[in-house]
């Protein structure tokens, strides 16, 4: 089925332009769209961020060859109390952050994400109380590459969004909700650029019309799949215009790409960073994480892949591997990868040469970036609830040791930066 459904996809947009109108929920009379949920309190974001994941599974067959199953579903309430940046949970620092249920965006989902993955809606799905973070029975999926976009102020970008749908399923984007903004007689909605609301609520795009008119100027909109349950709207669906301030315009809600989600294979996701891309590091290009292989005697690990991510557009990338840190100097190359990344986002990147790694093993992974500098975590505010002008203090916690980033041909300790830094540098073992 994945082959099929890739070939038919591909075959659309390499001989022609995109269509001109498009729906994951009828492509060549399937749906990989999953089905409409209704959100409790105020996880709209969990909802937005899962329903891509699922879209991303169904697509290309990942799901039906571990589940058995056509339609995907994720717990999008382990999201929401195991992301890392709330009272119930923070690897960093115990009490505050955000309130269960009361705020999250992309960013938050994306570090929650990238440090292991999402769980079955059967696994833990929970809202009046915390499930199991982590069980054996769990199954868990990665998520390898999360991109963002923009549909660019005269749309230029269109194209590119359009693509990725089509390539990789429905993708998460946010408006700002207001009766005003909604015409419910054509099911359409539209916030002129002009207006001074910001998000407060995140849906998922699931297509596109050009020729659908709203309440914009010109005609074309996105099929946007809600999370207030099935009897509202259309099904559960309606149409945001091409136009509107926020959707595929918002530099960080507007819209996301959640791309080649998989089975979780890694064995250990070797991390400094629990809140993921919370700033950059614009003058740092070429950065380290230093990492201690864990386990016991004889338990040797094979690291196999890389994440990090790019804060720019076609990025050129190198990952090095080394085996040594001594005198101020990276020594003994142990794999490498190269490419480039057209998107800005969360990259994972197998290496050319697995590496073989025995317990205690101290190991050192470099990243250079050609453009836009490193990703960091660091001690942030966040807003409470998207476009709320309330924010919270989320603590994160580094050491000196762990986060290195090259300057005048010296390596630097980021902690003598940002004392609560880390680069979003990874490392995953099998």
């Amino acid at each position: 089925m994945k082959l099929f459904v890739l070939s038919s996809l591909f075959s659309t947009f390499l001989f022609s332009a995109t269509p001109t109108q498009f729906d994951l929920r009828n492509w060549e009379g399937k749906s990989y769209i999953s089905p409409v949920k209704n959100q409790s309190g105020g996880t709209c974001w969990t909802h937005g961020t899962m329903s891509a994941l699922e879209s991303n599974l169904q697509l290309t067959g990942e799901w039906f060859k571990n589940e058995g199953s056509e339609v995907a579903d994720l717990a999008e309430y382990h999201l929401d109390w195991w992301n890392g940046f709330n009272q119930h949970y923070n690897p960093d620092a115990s009490g505050g952050g955000l309130t269960v249920h009361q705020g999250g965006d992309y960013r938050v989902a994306s570090a929650y994400l990238a440090l292991g993955g999402a769980v079955r809606n059967s696994d833990a799905q929970s809202y009046s109380q915390a499930p199991k973070k982590f069980l054996d029975t769990y199954h868990t999926y990665y998520v390898r590459d999360i991109e963002w976009f923009d549909v660019g102020a005269n749309l230029e970008n269109i194209e590119s969004m359009k693509t990725a749908l089509m390539e990789h399923g429905a993708m998460g984007t946010a408006l700002c909700w207001a009766g005003s903004f909604y015409n419910s007689s054509s099911n359409t909605f539209y916030q002129s650029p002009s207006s001074g609301r910001d998000a407060n609520h995140a849906v998922a795009i699931v297509g596109w019309d050009d020729t659908k008119k709203t309440g914009a100027p010109k005609p074309g909109a996105w099929l946007i799949k809600n999370s207030w349950g099935p009897s509202w709207g259309n099904g559960g669906y309606f149409w945001i215009s091409y136009y509107d301030k926020v959707a595929g315009r918002h530099p960080e809600m507007g819209a996301v790409s959640f791309q080649n989600v998989e089975r979780l294979k890694y064995r250990r996701i070797y991390s400094h960073d629990n809140h993921g891309w919370r700033d950059t590091k614009k003058d740092a290009f070429e950065a380290f994480n230093a990492f201690t292989a864990q386990g016991t005697s004889g338990n040797r690990e094979t690291l196999s892949a890389v994440s990090f991510y790019t804060t720019e557009d076609q990025t050129e990338y190198a990952i090095d591997v080394y085996g040594a840190f001594e005198n101020g100097e990276l020594k003994n190359v142990l794999s490498r990868a190269i490419g480039v990344q057209a998107r800005k986002g969360f990259h994972t990147v197998d290496l050319e040469m697995p590496v073989s790694l025995e317990p205690g093993q101290k190991f050192y992974v470099s990243v250079k970036v050609s453009r836009g500098g490193h990703a960091f975590d660091r001690t942030s505010n966040v807003p409470v609830l998207l476009g709320s002008e309330g924010r919270v203090t989320v603590k994160s916690a580094a050491k000196p040791g762990e986060s290195y980033f090259q300057k005048d041909g010296a390596w630097v300790d980021l902690t003598s930066f940002n004392d609560s830094a880390n680069f979003c540098i990874k490392a995953l073992t099998q």
